[in-house]
């Protein structure tokens, strides 16, 4: 872990306060006591997770030739995770109190001793000798297909995107006649029955990837792992989080699937005690993954390399990024507390990159007279089918500025007595408090210039 882990200040009791009260991040069915680790996206937090994930499929599918999209059902045949190794594979040892009735996975630090013995301490009530032995829960959500609930009827929530690309590599491939090395991208759902969910949006049950598989041909997997390392670590700057909280760690042998030739998570500094953690995660998969489907469903998953007249399974470079954990580096990454000069009252600040703010741009009246308001809601109406604007005309000038600081608005945009004499309004940038004097005419070009895609 690098050695900056420590540096910055745990800020999540205060973002899960913020989230709650401006309406980017609710408990899920709070008002039936909620749901664990289940959350719902407010109005502010469905606008800063789409503009992630817009500018992560433009990034990967329509800024490229070479990968193409899909988005697969939730709902698969049982033998892909039968094939996948999930079925089998896909669990972890848990230990139960018979005392106090906690749970835990059998590999908690704070459990003494070796489960299922007289020496063994409940980490939760301290009692000796009563936690069971170890026993494995599969982390897949279980339902039935169909009106029958029996073995036959079984189905799965996915808990991973990836299959669906898997299982569709030659329907993708024929139908849009791609040739190898390229990519099928996909954002979606993915469900995991998870035993020690927490850190607010960080490790959830209910969760949303951003996957892409890349194929390439054996033996030219290594450049291409190399390739989106680099591309990817580049993608995770560009969104403005500090390059000194983003790092690369290396999966050990140790760690490595038992499939995986290589493996690096992109970690990012959420500061405090859970420090640096996974983002994303760029494996090489090798054939593994075709090759089991391939055995599993008897159908032929093979490339066919036209030009050197040769069949052969490609090798799967997959990078893939939670988009609810990148949502939460975003707000951590953004958070701030300043003190403003000449003012006892300070400000909260989310400074996120003006491409992934949920709201562009407060308009503000100065005062509700004067063809003020008149002036400032036309120029709302205006930009509203080009930017997402908030317009308001309550409370003194300063304290809605406080307002879009705290939801993370780049730019403030006050109407004034000058406006509405030469047509001419003032706009303050969020970062650096300066104001400058904007035409309305050119208001429009103006944020464009300032708000990249």
């Amino acid at each position: 872990m690098p050695e900056s882990a420590t540096t910055h200040p745990d800020v999540l009791e205060k973002l899960v306060s913020l989230c709650k009260r401006r309406g980017f991040i609710f408990q899920s069915s709070e008002i039936y006591g909620g749901t664990g680790s289940v959350w719902d996206y407010g109005p502010l937090g469905v606008e800063l997770k789409k503009n992630l994930k817009d500018r992560w499929w433009r990034s990967m599918v329509r800024a490229r030739d070479d990968i193409e999209g899909l988005d697969a059902a939730i709902l698969m045949h049982p033998r892909v995770w039968e094939a996948s190794g999930h079925v089998s594979g896909f669990v972890d040892p848990l230990v139960d109190c018979r005392h106090c009735k906690k749970r835990f996975r059998a590999d908690d630090p704070r459990i003494k001793g070796e489960p299922g013995t007289p020496e063994a301490q409940c980490p939760s009530c301290g009692m000796k000798g009563t936690l069971s032995a170890p026993r494995l829960f599969n982390l897949m959500f279980k339902t039935f297909m169909g009106p029958v609930e029996d073995t036959a009827s079984i189905v799965y929530l996915r808990p991973e995107t990836a299959q669906g690309i898997y299982v569709n590599f030659l329907n993708v491939q024929q139908a849009t006649r791609q040739k190898v090395p390229f990519g099928i991208a996909q954002i979606g759902k993915a469900f995991r029955n998870e035993i020690t969910p927490g850190n607010f949006i960080f490790r959830t049950r209910e969760f949303e990837q951003m996957e892409m598989q890349f194929f390439v041909e054996p033996g030219t997997d290594a450049h291409w792992f190399e390739y989106w390392k680099e591309q990817r670590m580049q993608w995770h700057r560009s969104l403005g989080l500090d390059p000194a909280r983003l790092a690369f760690h290396q999966h050990t042998k140790e760690e490595l699937a038992h499939y995986a030739r290589a493996a690096f998570d992109i970690q990012f500094d959420f500061g405090g005690t859970l420090g640096f953690q996974e983002i994303e995660g760029v494996h090489n998969r090798g054939d593994y993954d075709l090759s089991r489907h391939q055995e599993f469903s008897g159908k032929k998953l093979e490339y066919f390399d036209q030009p050197n007249n040769r069949r052969y399974l490609p090798v799967v470079i997959e990078t893939s990024v939670g988009a609810d954990r990148t949502t939460l580096a975003l707000l951590v990454n953004a958070y701030r507390e300043e003190e403003v000069p000449g003012e006892a009252e300070g400000r909260t600040v989310l400074g996120f990159h003006p491409a992934l703010a949920p709201i562009k741009a407060g308009i503000f009246p100065l005062v509700k007279k004067d063809g003020m308001p008149e002036m400032a809601t036309r120029l709302a109406n205006d930009l509203r089918p080009h930017f997402p604007v908030f317009y308001d005309e309550s409370g003194a000038i300063g304290r809605r500025y406080r307002r879009q600081d705290e939801i993370g608005t780049p730019f403030g945009i006050t109407v004034d007595g000058q406006s509405v004499a030469d047509g001419t309004v003032t706009v303050r940038d969020r970062d650096t408090l300066k104001q400058e004097r904007v035409s309305a005419d050119r208001l429009r070009e103006y944020l464009r210039e300032r708000i990249e895609p």
